[in-house]
């Protein structure tokens, strides 16, 4: 019997489907209710900024816990789309992002979505036999014993 090509698997497939799936159906909402241009990955750093004023991508990476390269690129994304633009105390040295005026029309509205998005996976992790949130947990236990990194290096 031979073993077979990990080249035509992907075990964490269904999973990045799944939470693909849940996202579309996300931005299906947006869509529906004409919002153009709002990606998913746009509604926390919004209600963010909504919340807090002005930030630094630095200040706002923290506060979403992403890397600053994430933030930055979210950001410029969010730039493009018309969603945040320069603070005007902004200097060179400390630059920040402020909502802009469409950004902040659009804000009850993705607050809405974003407490009916948490009440549904609640609900719907309510359903399972082994909550989501306590694999992730059991995952992150098991990697802070052996990381991932090392784990991917001795398969190689």
């Amino acid at each position: 019997m031979t073993t077979p090509d990990l080249l035509d698997s992907s075990y964490y497939g269904p999973l990045f489907r799944l939470l693909g799936d849940m996202d579309a159906d996300i931005a299906g909402l947006y869509a529906e209710a004409g919002i153009d241009g709002v990606r998913t990955r746009f509604v926390g750093p919004i209600i963010e900024l909504s919340r807090s004023g002005p930030l630094t991508i630095k200040g706002l990476a923290e506060r979403r816990q992403v890397s600053h390269s994430a933030m930055s690129q979210t950001v410029a994304a969010m730039r493009k789309a018309g969603l945040v633009e320069a603070a005007a105390d902004s200097d060179g040295r400390a630059r920040r992002v402020q909502l802009t005026a469409r950004s902040r029309e659009i804000v009850p509205f993705l607050q809405a979505e974003w407490r009916a998005t948490e009440a549904t996976v609640l609900a719907l992790d309510a359903e399972l036999p082994y909550p989501i949130m306590r694999v992730v947990a059991d995952i992150r236990a098991a990697l802070a014993t052996r990381p991932f990194a090392r784990r991917l290096r001795d398969h190689l």
